[in-house]
């Protein structure tokens, strides 16, 4: 079972960052990673733009993202371009060791005004972010479904083996009713055997004495 001191060595362990900033319309920011080769990396981000209505930030469906990862140390070759929704999941797995540039770019918004100005799709940018490296990570990613049926099978096994208790409670009771049925034939068979043998017993006294009383009277004996 996990205790606390497990979860705190696997904060320790697997390095996470949770943040959020703010960004000027399509302007790009960019983070650097020093990463080991093999190294998997999966970040859920979300941007939100500001709404006059609502007077909050709000995720906009025409709102999207733009992000690159490149490897520095190899004269940032672009190892991913990935453009998509505003809301979405980053994975990727450091083919070599060093450092990456991790970059992240809103599409679909302008730049200017402050936050609160205007209307429309413009403005600043709330750009949220978690970002897990390491193999933690590739255990989500990676094994999840795996992990999912996992769970499912040890809920049928368990489920299963409700079962199968129910059906040896089952049969012990019935063992128990067929043992006392057992033992009662058992008992009216000896008590039938001993009334035969008394009977046999008494039909053997009273021949006895009738042969006994035959004889006498014919003078045989």
């Amino acid at each position: 079972m996990w205790t606390p001191a497990v979860f705190l060595l696997a904060a320790l362990v697997i390095p996470s960052q949770a943040l959020y900033f703010y960004i000027d319309g399509a302007a790009q920011k960019c983070f650097f990673e020093e990463l080991p080769k093999d190294t998997l990396v999966v970040g859920h981000f979300e941007t939100q733009v500001w709404d006059d209505h609502t007077k909050s930030y709000q995720l906009k469906p025409e709102v999207g993202v733009f992000i690159t990862v490149e490897e520095v140390f190899d004269n940032n070759h672009r190892v991913v371009a990935q453009r998509g929704a505003g809301k979405g999941k980053l994975t990727f797995s450091a083919a070599d060791s060093g450092e990456h540039r991790i970059c992240f770019t809103p599409q679909n918004v302008a730049s200017g005004g402050g936050w609160l100005s205007g209307s429309g799709i413009h403005g600043t940018v709330k750009f949220s972010l978690d970002l897990v490296i390491g193999e933690t990570s590739k255990i989500e990613s990676t094994d999840k479904g795996k992990i999912d049926d996992i769970v499912q099978k040890v809920r049928d096994l368990n489920s299963r083996l409700q079962d199968i208790r129910r059906e040896q409670i089952f049969q012990r009771e019935r063992e128990a009713e067929f043992r006392d049925q057992s033992e009662s034939t058992n008992a009216r068979v000896v008590r039938w055997t001993l009334i035969q043998l008394a009977i046999l017993g008494v039909t053997c006294a009273w021949q006895l004495s009738h042969l006994r009383a035959f004889f006498i009277k014919q003078k045989l004996t």
